[in-house]
């Protein structure tokens, strides 16, 4: 048995560059979420701050999509 390890580390690298994005990508969108919270309280509004987190969570949901599509394809 072969192990092709040149793919194996590509894989390895392109699943954790995807995981750290994603997880900082949620990771904005949640303090875009507690800004504009804290924007409310105090009277203000934020809503370019919803807006971003919206957008945060709108690619989010686009990859894990995507990578459903492309287990079940």
């Amino acid at each position: 048995m072969k192990i092709d390890w040149e793919a194996l580390g590509s894989v390895f690298g392109v699943s954790l560059f995807a995981t750290v994005a994603l997880v900082a990508l949620f990771t904005l969108g949640l303090v875009g979420l507690s800004k504009h919270e804290t924007a409310t309280e105090q009277g203000g509004t934020a809503a370019l701050a919803r807006s971003g987190a919206y957008a945060c969570f709108a690619v989010i949901a686009a990859a894990v999509g995507y990578g459903i599509y492309l287990i079940v394809a």
